[in-house]
C-alpha cells in the first residue's frame, strides 16, 4: 500500500501504532494547532515552528491535528500512546513532512514526490 499518500494535497505517509496512515494538515487542522499554540494566524504558526525547537507535546499536537485532518480519529493522548515507526526521531520527521507539505511552496513539496 505504499505510495497512497498525495504530497501535492499536503499529505504525509507514516506507519503509526504499526499501520500505514495518511497524515494532512488540512485547514481545519491547521486552525487547531493556531489554537493549541494560541496564535493569531498562519504566518505566526509558521514561525512558532520555523525556529526548530518542538517540545514532545508539540510534535504529538502536530501528529494529532495531522491525523485528523487525514481522517482518522485519535486524540492526542491516544497518538501519544502511539508506537511510531522511528521513534523520536520518526516523529521528528513525520512532524517535518507534515509542516514542509503545508508551508512549502509548490514547486518545493512537488519535488519531493514528482
Amino acid at each position: 500500500m505504499a505510495g497512497r499518500a498525495n504530497r501535492r494535497r499536503g499529505e504525509v505517509e507514516a506507519i503509526l501504532g504499526g499501520e500505514r496512515r495518511i497524515l494532512c494538515l488540512t485547514l481545519g487542522a491547521l486552525a487547531e494547532l493556531e489554537t493549541a499554540f494560541a496564535v493569531d494566524d498562519l504566518a505566526s504558526l509558521g514561525a512558532r515552528f520555523a525556529n526548530g525547537r518542538l517540545k514532545a507535546r508539540d510534535l504529538i499536537r502536530i501528529i494529532g491535528a495531522g491525523l485528523r485532518g487525514g481522517g482518522n480519529v485519535f486524540s492526542d493522548e491516544e497518538v501519544a500512546a502511539l508506537d511510531i515507526d522511528g521513534g523520536v526521531a520518526g516523529a521528528g520527521r513525520i512532524v517535518s513532512d507534515l509542516l514542509t507539505a503545508a508551508f512549502a511552496a509548490e514547486g518545493e513539496a512537488a519535488a519531493t514526490n514528482p
